[in-house]
């Protein structure tokens, strides 16, 4: 066991949970047991709003999978994953204001929530929950498989016992703190993911003698590897714009990223998170995918591309350090994971329990109901995650096109155009949801663009199409 790399990492574990012990009083104090459960009472203020969105948005993928790719790929998917940079900036300015003052207006503490308010449709709110349900379980399940190896890569302990212990720190602190809980976390990841990114940039730089030195290493071993278009010329200019459409744009529909757009305490607090969050991601993003492609020469032949990120810091950092800074991915880890499982618990009691099951039921009912759905899906994933695929970014992406597939529309088109009914956004999502699938399936990155793209497109038209055949009901009325 490598004490001073876990000591570090155990300190970090404990102050999460007694963020969640601490957070567990207010929802003691709450008349609102689903208001503080699932926002945190719409309290958050600027500095954490971007926090939480930075944190909830890196996740596995930007530090343990992103990476791991660009030791592969080489520079070009350095200039991909700069794509993510404006992501907080859309979703604020799309979102932003509208979506907040509409989801007052409507009590919504749900991304579905607000569906249902705006369309008035049973089938609308079940296709929803289903889409929530479905794709979030491919990506949680990535982001438990990447704190589990980042545990084993550290401690020697086996991929299974690793995962164990992961799965009990985060469904600890996420039933007894609620977002709350979540949000104050993530602050505290937020801030050392920033500083993990620079220690370790800085050490890979000085243990490959100098950026000049590794450059000529990497041009000497495959001089694409300093090119745009990746180590196998395969990330062709299509490709790569397009792809923005996913990490970029698209993220403005991701149930995870809108709940954060309606938990702010007012507008000061959103334009400060605007600019923080936008800094702060493209300093993460820049520096964790140059870690990946700055190791290469430090450590060649590594055959498990998602393992780059704890070996590099093993190799170029002390002990101690190495154990400080790789709580920056756990972090990333945790606090994505912590998020998608409250959104997922809110999906089954808010959506589907308390809008069809029993609409009457109590607070004290609801409680009991939330902790056991949280509890349930916790195990669930966990048994997912126990026989993983190789390369967890995929999964993620996966998970992230089919959300974006469902929700871009009937969110954007919701808040911006009257005329979009209800028989517009469920033809938009079955449309944007079953395309995915099938064109990921069978012709993955169709014409030399990101799957994601035809769709989105094919969502858009149907939502606009359908809308204008159909009646305008008065559930459009915003």
């Amino acid at each position: 066991m490598n004490w001073p790399v876990i000591i570090p990492l155990l300190i970090f574990l404990l102050s999460i949970f007694v963020i969640g012990f601490w957070s567990s009083t207010y929802l003691k104090k709450s008349d609102s047991f689903l208001q503080e459960y699932f926002l945190g009472s719409r309290e958050l203020g600027g500095f954490i709003l971007a926090m939480t969105m930075i944190a909830t948005y890196g996740s596995a993928s930007s530090f343990i999978g992103g990476p791991g790719i660009a030791y592969t790929q080489g520079l070009g998917w350095v200039l991909l994953a700069m794509a993510q940079v404006a992501t907080g900036y859309f979703v604020l300015m799309i979102l932003g204001k509208k979506f907040a003052i509409y989801a007052r207006k409507y009590n919504a503490i749900t991304l579905v929530d607000f569906l249902k308010q705006r369309y008035q449709s049973k089938w609308v709110v079940l296709f929803s929950a289903f889409s929530i349900i479905i794709f979030l379980f491919s990506a949680m399940t990535a982001q438990w498989v990447g704190g589990a190896r980042l545990i084993e890569s550290l401690t020697g302990l086996s991929y299974t016992s690793a995962l164990f212990i992961f799965a009990v720190a985060v469904l600890f602190y996420v039933i007894i703190g609620g977002f709350r809980a979540v949000a104050l976390t993530d602050t505290i990841q937020g801030v050392v993911m920033v500083f993990g990114t620079l220690i370790i940039l800085i050490g890979t730089i000085i243990a490959g003698g100098g950026i000049p030195a590794i450059m000529q290493d990497l041009i000497a071993e495959n001089p694409n590897l300093v090119t745009p278009f990746g180590h196998d010329g395969g990330l062709t200019p299509a490709y790569v714009s397009s792809f923005w459409i996913l990490v970029g744009v698209g993220v403005v529909a991701l149930p995870q990223v809108t709940i954060r757009a309606m938990s702010y305490k007012n507008a000061k607090a959103m334009h400060r998170a605007l600019i923080t969050g936008t800094i702060v991601v493209g300093f993460i993003m820049l520096g964790m995918h140059l870690i990946g492609v700055f190791a290469r020469p430090i450590l060649p032949g590594i055959e498990v591309a998602d393992s780059v990120m704890p070996l590099i810091t093993l190799e170029v950092l002390p002990p101690w350090l190495a154990g400080i800074v790789l709580a920056a991915p756990m972090a990333a880890i945790m606090s994505t994971v912590d998020s998608l499982l409250l959104l997922v618990s809110s999906t089954v009691v808010k959506d589907v329990y308390l809008n069809y099951v029993k609409p009457e039921a109590s607070n004290q009912q609801v409680k009991k109901v939330t902790i056991g759905t949280t509890s349930a899906l916790g195990i669930f994933v966990f048994m997912l995650a126990l026989s993983p695929p190789d390369l967890l970014i995929w999964l993620n992406l996966f998970a992230f096109g089919g959300l974006e597939a469902a929700f871009i529309w009937p969110v954007i088109m919701g808040l911006y155009w009257q005329r979009g009914n209800k028989h517009g956004a469920l033809a938009s999502m079955i449309v944007g949801v079953g395309s995915y699938i099938l064109i990921h399936t069978f012709a993955p990155n169709f014409l030399g663009v990101h799957t994601v793209v035809f769709p989105i497109l094919l969502s858009f038209i149907f939502f606009v199409f359908v809308s204008l055949l159909t009646n305008q009901t008065k559930e459009a009325a915003l």
